[in-house]
Parts: C-alpha cells; sequence; structure tokens
C-alpha cells in the first residue's frame, strides 16, 4: 500500500533510505501489515519469518508471485472527460515493462527459484460512468473490478479514480492507493485502487508542478508503479514482505532517490517512453538490500 505523506511541502523532499534496520527487530506480519493501516493486508497469513534468513531485508512466506508477462487492465472510474490522464496513464503502462526501474522485480522469485520477468504489456482500458457513486468502499471496488469482466489471472485491474471520488476507507487520509485479489469469474483477480492524488495533492503528490503538466495523473503514477512492484511479488499477501509487514513498494514510500529537473521547474527521475515521470525508488532484493532507482 502507498500511504499518505504526514506533511509534504510543496517542492519535492528527498528523502533518504533508511529502512533496512527494520528487519533487525523479530515481527511478523500481523494481517495488517505491520504498520501498513488498510484493511488490504487482512487476509496476510501469520507464517514464521524463518523460512527466509532475511539477509536482504525482506522475507519470502511461500506464496505465489505473478510470473511472466503482466498485464495492465484499465478501469477510468468517475469522469475523465477532457483530462490528459487518458494518455498520460497509458503510456506508463505501455512502457514501464523492460526498463532498468521495473528490472527490479526480477530479483523475485517464487518457491521453485523462478524469477520475476521484465515484462509488462498494457491491455486497455474501460470507462465506468459512477456505477457506485462519488463515496465508495472497498467491496465497491472489488465490484467495480467484477463490473468489467476480468478473465485474466495473470493480470493487474486498476481502478483509477477522478478528483471527484472518496475511497471510504482511508483515501487521502491513511493511503494513497492500495492492492488486493478476489475470486471473480472462478479466477484470481488481482487489482488495484489507485485514487487521484488531485483530490488531496498535500497527502499523495511529491510536488505542486508536475512532468506533464497534470498534477493528478502524475501523482498517480507514482501510486500506480508502488502498488505494481507490490501486485508483481505479493499478489495474495503471503509471499514476500518483511517483519513488520512490509512490501517491497512500502519500504522505499516516498523515497525518489537522485533527481533532475525540467524548465518547468518539475523534478522527475524516470523516462519510459518520451514522458519523463517523478517515481519512487523500489526496494532490491540483492546485496543485502536497498532502495534503488533501477537494477543492476
Amino acid at each position: 500500500m502507498l500511504r499518505s505523506r504526514s506533511a509534504i511541502l510543496p517542492v519535492l523532499v528527498l528523502a533518504a533510505c533508511g529502512f533496512a534496520q527494520a528487519d533487525d527487530q523479530d515481527e511478523h506480519a500481523n494481517g495488517k501489515g505491520g504498520t501498513l493501516l488498510h484493511p488490504k493486508d487482512e487476509g496476510r497469513v501469520n507464517n514464521d519469518a524463518s523460512r527466509s534468513s532475511g539477509a536482504n531485508g525482506i522475507l519470502y512466506h511461500g506464496g505465489p508471485v505473478m510470473l511472466g508477462t503482466v498485464n495492465l487492465h484499465y478501469i477510468f472510474y468517475g469522469n475523465w472527460s477532457n483530462d490528459t490522464a487518458t494518455s498520460i496513464l497509458p503510456d506508463w503502462g505501455a512502457h514501464i515493462g523492460g526498463t532498468p526501474y521495473f528490472n527490479i522485480e526480477t530479483t523475485y522469485f517464487n518457491g521453485a527459484g523462478t524469477h520475476i520477468s521484465n515484462s509488462v504489456s498494457y491491455a486497455g482500458a474501460v470507462f465506468d460512468n459512477y456505477s457506485k457513486g462519488k463515496n465508495i468502499s472497498d467491496s465497491d471496488v472489488v465490484s467495480i473490478v467484477a463490473n468489467s469482466n476480468p478473465s485474466d489471472p495473470n493480470g493487474v485491474y486498476f481502478v483509477l479514480t477522478s478528483a471527484d471520488v472518496n475511497e471510504t476507507s482511508g483515501f487521502c487520509t491513511v493511503y494513497c492507493g492500495f492492492h488486493n485479489h478476489a475470486t471473480i469469474n472462478g479466477q484470481d483477480i488481482k487489482y488495484v485502487f489507485a485514487g487521484n492524488a488531485a483530490r488531496c495533492p498535500s497527502a499523495c503528490s511529491a510536488q505542486t508542478i508536475t512532468p506533464n503538466g497534470n498534477l493528478g495523473a502524475d501523482a498517480m503514477v507514482n501510486i500506480m508503479s508502488h502498488e505494481l512492484d507490490e501486485a508483481v511479488t505479493d499478489p495474495d499477501l503471503n509471499a514476500w514482505f518483511d517483519r513488520r509487514g512490509n512490501e517491497n513498494g512500502d519500504k522505499c514510500n516516498f523515497n525518489f532517490g537522485p533527481t533532475s529537473t525540467l524548465p518547468s521547474g518539475a523534478h522527475y527521475n524516470q523516462t519510459f517512453g518520451t514522458r519523463n515521470y517523478l517515481i519512487q525508488q523500489n526496494w532490491v532484493n540483492a546485496n543485502g538490500g536497498l532502495c534503488a532507482q533501477r537494477y543492476p
């Protein structure tokens, strides 16, 4: 889950990566992911962390990971008319696969030792015109995914909300996004809720001037990257997380590393295709474990 920032300056604040010490404490996943507050982790198994030495600061708990090409399915929920997000977000989805950034995911593997692939495909988008209203619950998010007739067990379904939509379990106050899974049409469907940061820029955006000129969409790219990283390495909430319940994205939450600055004043640290993005680092499950922008 991408947690909201408790305090954000109107300009980018760079954070040092300082999470490895958390694993020195002998804590386990507690059903809500340790310091993570969203109920997405209710189904997490409280397994003994001794399944892994934890040498890289994150532990394997025996569950599946997403192998092969991961397909991204978008559900634009609410009012997206004349919003450049409908171009920015698909561009991110079409180009994140094969990047040095997503290659960090290849440092994770399943119980057979098979590693995740650096392969992502954008599978398209559908639009949902407020089928559950403007105030939606966790169960509504599942219903919105189900209404899109999902059938791809190796897909991640993104519920992307317009700025007038609130997720009532804690969007903007507890989290900016989350991932989970549900059995829909007989398949184990993985999904992400990514709220529109324009609703609460002080909580879910790291800067007010953004690389693509759309604060909501640019901040959503960061949220979506965080949740995709976690959905692939911990799709059923029983695979990769540390002794405090933090998944790989959580361990580098709002930690961007070195950045460059555009003439507009916007900071960025990744370029996928022709667009620049500001995306938090991800946790490398190698070399002792660290937050990084790319691997190797």
